[in-house]
């Protein structure tokens, strides 16, 4: 099969479109001839050398992707042959075939075409698993996301919307816009991918109990915070990742995103926003594209 390999450590320009060896398949896998990939921004740190697989996944880049399934391993039961998928990767999604853990893959939601369904797994499993079985988020409470035109932004919105809470995105001055809006309280939960240059900025958006979740350091990893910001108003600080999960931990991300995420979608509240779709070919100017930070929501790669 055809794969984006990763030459060496650097720029797009070391994304290059190889020929490789085929997948092998686990007995707990199914393989997906891949319909389309998703970007993410931990490829573009896979592909700087700062962010390298977990153990045993493949060494392709691509975190998510939709397709049909050419093959299932004997202990597999609920997909067979033929079935239009999409699934949550630990890597190799920039490719022609990809073997991943059943209990990651997810039917196609009714409405959304193959193609743009490969836009879901990664951001859905995200958002649900940080924003609302981390940190709760209920009906009637204030959410605050960081960098709202990116994919899990721009999903973010939706879901949050969906399920009965104000949304902020950020602004230029955010806790005194936060505040503004908030009769002076401030948000009760933030999703952040930015990190150290936000951190205070965050404490001080929140109200009293409100959760903070961490889930990028585009800002940094290191910083000073005030503690004493932490303890008369509750706060809760928390950091999420969904890469270096156990396949049996994403597999309940996957199950809850199905039973809470996918109706939403049915039910045209929630939809994929798809930028542009390059071909797998065409990867080095993808990245581009992202490192640009000029798209709003996600961009496709399509073998």
């Amino acid at each position: 099969m055809k794969a984006i390999v990763i030459t060496t450590g650097g720029g797009p320009e070391v994304l290059q479109l190889q020929q490789v060896e085929d997948p092998e398949l686990k007995d707990d896998e199914v393989l997906i001839k891949v319909e389309a990939t998703a970007l993410n921004r931990a490829d573009t740190l896979q592909r700087k050398g700062s962010y390298p697989p977990p153990k045993g996944a493949s060494p392709y880049p691509g975190l998510e992707c939709s397709g049909t399934i050419q093959a299932v391993g004997k202990n597999v039961l609920g997909w067979i042959v033929g079935d239009q998928v999409c699934a949550l990767l630990s890597g190799g999604g920039y490719a022609e075939k990809v073997a991943v853990p059943a209990g990651q893959v997810l039917p196609i939601p009714l409405g959304v075409s193959l193609k743009e369904a490969a836009g879901l797994p990664e951001v859905a499993c995200t958002v649900w698993s940080t924003v609302f079985m981390m940190s709760r988020l209920s009906a009637g409470e204030t959410f605050l996301v960081h960098g709202g035109s990116s994919g899990i932004g721009t999903f973010a919105i939706q879901i949050a919307k969906s399920k009965g809470a104000t949304v902020f995105v950020t602004a230029e001055d955010f806790v005194a816009h936060v505040k503004e809006e908030t009769g002076g309280k401030g948000v009760d939960v933030i999703l952040d991918c930015i990190g150290a240059a936000y951190l205070q900025r965050n404490l001080d958006s929140l109200n009293f109990d409100g959760r903070l979740c961490i889930i990028g350091l585009q800002g940094g990893a290191v910083t000073k915070i005030k503690l004493n910001t932490l303890f008369p108003k509750r706060l809760t600080v928390q950091g999420a990742a969904l890469r270096p999960r156990n396949p049996e931990n994403k597999a309940m991300v996957v199950n809850e995103v199905e039973k809470n995420v996918w109706p939403e979608i049915v039910a045209g509240k929630v939809k994929p926003i798809i930028y542009k779709s390059f071909p797998l070919s065409e990867a080095v100017e993808a990245h581009k594209l992202m490192e640009s930070n000029e798209h709003i929501g996600k961009i496709l790669l399509v073998p």
